[in-house]
């Protein structure tokens, strides 16, 4: 007969699994992906070269500053917004450019380049499965960058209106115009717009990363090749561009769907639209067919993945 005692110490002597368990499903993940930050630094030396190229250009158009913010404050106050905003929407589209083309040349190479250099001998023979491994690398451009990315952006944008104050105060000139953008809404609307790109953009991801565990050589061009060839097929044979349009708007991070509508009154001289909350659109982004069409077929890639990465054997 077992007496309560003995119960309360087998209980202390042997816990619940389910912490260990759930720590031990976990930790590979999160060591898979401080593994691939490691071995590719691009990730955090590209932004830092993106916001530092940045700032130069800004700096150098701010020979004239003073003059052109006096010319601003005789626009009317939608005009002035767009104007103002320049130099900040700038500043993250580039940077944002940047990372993007930082997580497709990831994604490209992630598999590719541990099979050349022969690296997946010794990954392999620890105890990591496939399956972590490549959730680990699809996580690189969908979790880590975005974030870094984010962080960058507003960095930089802080340095932006630091600069251009003491600029413009040191001359006698507003530093805040009447329609300057708030700060805070178009934090929002970055970050809104940050996802939705990531979330757009994933099935190219998806693509490349399964090229990447696919292609012996050349991945960059059997990258390229099908779909351009599907491409020029397409037009050959029916004369339309719908794949080419499929593609160009997955790239180009589908604003068409996250936003409901350009803003009025930007002025001729900043051809940055800025956005605002109104814009905004995450109810029709969030039920869009094209959204989750394009997520299904990125976890049709990752799978793919796993089984190219559990079978091809090193270059």
């Amino acid at each position: 007969m077992t007496s309560p005692s003995d119960t309360m110490s087998d209980t202390l002597l042997d816990p619940p699994a389910n912490p260990a368990r759930a720590l031990s499903t976990t930790r590979p993940f999160f060591w898979s992906v401080r593994r691939e930050l490691w071995e590719n630094r691009s990730i955090f030396i590209a932004p830092l070269v993106a916001a530092g190229v940045v700032i130069v250009g800004f700096t150098l158009s701010a020979i004239g500053m003073p003059h052109r913010r006096l010319a601003t404050l005789a626009l009317p106050p939608e005009q002035q917004t767009s104007l103002v905003a320049q130099p900040y929407e700038s500043a993250a589209i580039a940077i944002m450019l940047i990372m993007a083309l930082v997580g497709m040349f990831y994604s490209l190479g992630a598999l590719h380049n541990e099979r050349r250099d022969r690296s997946i001998l010794f990954w392999k023979s620890l105890p990591v499965s496939d399956r972590t491994t490549v959730l680990s690398k699809i996580a690189v451009p969908l979790l880590v960058i975005p974030p870094i990315t984010f962080v960058t952006v507003l960095v930089t944008q802080l340095v932006i209106l630091i600069e251009s104050s003491l600029i413009l105060m040191t001359n006698g000139v507003p530093a805040l115009a009447p329609g300057a953008p708030n700060p805070v809404v178009q934090t929002i609307v970055f970050l809104y717009g940050l996802v939705t790109l990531t979330l757009w953009q994933a099935p190219v991801y998806g693509w490349l990363l399964v090229v990447s565990g696919w292609a012996r050589r050349s991945p960059f061009l059997w990258a390229v090749l099908p779909p351009l060839a599907i491409c020029v097929i397409e037009k050959l044979a029916f004369n339309t561009a719908h794949f080419a349009h499929l593609l160009g708007s997955r790239i180009g991070g589908g604003s068409s769907e996250g936003f409901t509508r350009l803003p009025h009154g930007t002025a001729k001289d900043a051809p940055i639209p800025v956005f605002g909350l109104d814009q905004l659109d995450p109810g029709r982004f969030f039920t869009s067919p094209g959204l989750w069409l394009g997520l299904a077929f990125t976890a049709a890639c990752v799978a793919a993945a796993v089984w190219l990465r559990r079978r091809r054997e090193p270059s």
